[in-house]
């Protein structure tokens, strides 16, 4: 069998060093030295604005009164500078400072992007804040603790209609409100059009040379899994150091001007540090998607990309899910979407196996040849790219090799190795909470992650390290077996996909190990009843059951003992929750949370006293 044909990819980091600590402990870097980077973000948007000006920076469709969206509205480099310097003028006129940061109630747009600009141009941290907290919510506890946390300024929102209830419940009157459009009832607020309206001075020019690499730019919270969000420090340091690593690592990134067609939100680091900086420094332009990898919102992604054909392209593995079905029959979305693309990068999750071949098949049929599916591992802590594999030759789980600058401390804990972080792209910590900082840091002022790691390939540390799940996560079973949680629920993941959202593993200190299933949409059809039958009497059908059965006899025959053996599985009819931290706002499942409030629904599927129980047969 002759090897894949993959369009030319460069990877930038081969090869690594690896030394001896003390007992269990190994430190990796990157043989390639980080170059030098700029001091400060805006010096890149300085450039690109005076080298390219018309260049589109950012673009989003409009939207339309009846609904839907329209043709691009574009924003060009000049233009972004320009009003960047024009709004970074109007939050130095009111003062606002580290201890009075602006806080962003917006999703992806071009308004929060100018003001995300404003705020680098004046020193002024922003605050990219999840729009769970305000949309989905119910009590807006985490909006509040977000608010508490950093006592803003300012807060700008989208739109009143929207975002009004979140806004008139948590947000004190002392703060300035200020809309894209609409008007609050009972307060006043500020047009975003009057931000812009503002005329730059010399002013402008003294608070950009004020700032420097220990600047912040920004409060990133994370995503609060186990309690609330904490406030993560990041710095002109970190983003640019950050990005100067990805582009050594990803030569791709500076071959060509960047086009990129993203939805990836930018109150998490992903798409907020990695994405959008990332066209920032390398003067690429980013389309805003208005898409995302839900049945009711696929569709606009898919029409974006049948249009817009990037140079790199990123999403998590259920976006990637559907444009593999989609590219199986749709010849305009499959021709223009490979027409240029480099490189697919996917995180968040385990990609079922597939779905690879799936996207390769769709991939050798229309251009003869297979386009990289790379990954990698970071966190909102380090900047967040850390990690970044080495080959074409990608395998879920894989994770790679450390980012030039950045040194890697692996530490043996209970027979996992846990991968700790420095370099110059790692938080200094977190915002007001010193305490919580000097947990999260080790004796050498490595960042603890938290994250399991062993290698692909013990004899050959160059292809790097692949993921073995969180610590925090295994459990030990009654007979002091361990079980690594991360590993074994992507395996369910990828042999029940496309019917499985995500899996939650019980049996701590029980003697078997059992899942609780949160399934996909994808079991409706399966059961063949009405739409509006209730989630509960579509998994209680015989053709669901069957599903299911056939999945946990498959994980059956493969499981080498108890702790990779699923004894028991129930499916779930009521879906995560954020307002009980069940899952978080880029919709990574909890698996703490879910145990804790599902309690009863644990010791009945242990104690058989569960409605409908599937055991391996």
């Amino acid at each position: 069998m002759t090897d894949p044909k993959y369009r030319a990819l460069k990877f930038g980091v081969t090869r690594v060093d690896l030394r001896d600590g003390a007992p269990g402990v190994h430190y990796l870097r990157a043989e390639q030295p980080l170059s030098d980077y700029p001091e400060r973000m805006t010096d890149r948007l300085q450039h690109w604005a005076q080298v390219a000006p018309e260049r589109t920076f950012m673009a989003r469709r409009e939207k339309l009164a009846a609904g839907g969206t329209g043709n691009w509205v574009k924003v060009s480099y000049a233009q972004a500078w320009e009003r960047a310097r024009n709004i970074a003028q109007a939050l130095i006129n009111r003062g606002l400072s580290v201890e009075r940061p602006v806080v962003i109630l917006s999703e992806n747009d071009l308004e929060h992007a100018l003001l995300a600009l404003g705020c680098l141009v004046a020193g002024v941290p922003f605050v990219p804040t999840s729009p769970a907290y305000s949309l989905i919510s119910q009590d807006y506890d985490k909006l509040r603790h977000v608010l508490q946390t950093v006592t803003p300024g300012m807060v700008f929102a989208a739109d009143a209609a929207r975002y009004g209830k979140a806004i008139t419940s948590a947000v004190g009157d002392d703060i300035e409100v200020v809309l894209t459009s609409g008007a609050l009832e009972g307060r006043s607020s500020l047009a975003f059009a009057e931000l812009v309206a503002t005329p730059a001075t010399t002013q402008v020019d003294a608070a950009m040379a004020a700032t420097g690499p220990d600047t912040i730019t920004k409060f990133l919270f994370t995503s609060g899994s186990t309690k609330l969000p904490k406030a993560v420090i990041n710095t002109q340091r970190m983003w640019c150091a950050n990005q100067q690593q990805m582009a050594q690592s990803m030569p791709v990134l500076a071959q060509e001007p960047l086009v990129l067609v993203d939805w990836l939100p930018w109150n998490h680091t992903f798409g907020g540090n990695h994405n959008f900086g990332m066209v920032v420094y390398h003067g690429g332009t980013l389309y805003i998607d208005d898409g995302k990898p839900t049945p009711a919102l696929t569709g606009e992604t898919l029409r974006n990309l049948r249009e817009i054909a990037p140079t790199v392209y990123f999403n998590v593995p259920t976006g990637f899910e559907a444009i593999a079905l989609a590219m199986k029959t749709d010849d305009v979305l499959r021709k223009n979407l490979l027409s240029r693309v480099k490189m697919f990068f996917y995180a968040g999750a385990a990609l079922a196996q597939p779905v690879w071949d799936s996207l390769f098949e769709s991939q050798e049929r229309e251009i003869g040849e297979r386009i990289v599916m790379s990954t990698g591992l970071g966190m909102t802590e380090s900047g967040p790219f850390a990690i970044f594999v080495t080959n074409p030759n990608v395998k879920a789980g894989d994770l790679g090799v450390p980012t030039p600058g950045m040194e890697l401390k692996l530490v043996d804990m209970e027979g996992k190795t846990e991968v700790r972080y420095r370099g110059p792209n790692i938080t200094p910590g977190y915002w007001r909470a010193p305490a919580e900082t000097a947990l999260h840091f080790d004796e050498e002022g490595f960042f603890c992650s938290g994250d399991a790691v062993k290698w692909i390939d013990e004899t050959d540390v160059h292809q790097g390290l692949k993921f073995d799940g969180r610590i925090a996560e295994d459990f030990k079973l009654a007979t002091g077996t361990f079980v690594s949680v991360g590993p074994l629920r992507a395996k369910i993941i990828a042999a029940g996909a496309p019917y499985i959202q995500d899996v939650v593993l019980t049996g701590i200190n029980l003697k078997e190990v059992g899942a609780m299933v949160f399934p996909t949409q994808a079991v409706r059809p399966l059961s063949g009843l009405d739409v509006s039958v209730p989630m509960a009497d579509v998994l209680s059908s015989a053709p669901v059951i069957a599903q299911f059965q056939k999945v946990l006899n498959e994980l059956a025959v493969h499981a080498t003992g108890s702790a990779s053996r699923i004894a028991r599985m129930c499916l779930l009819a009521e879906p995560p929750t954020i307002d009980r931290s069940e899952v978080t706002d880029k919709g990574s499942i909890n698996q703490r949370a879910v145990l804790t409030h599902r309690a009863q629904t644990v010791a009945a599927l242990h104690d058989d006293t569960l409605h409908s129980i599937i055991k391996p047969q």
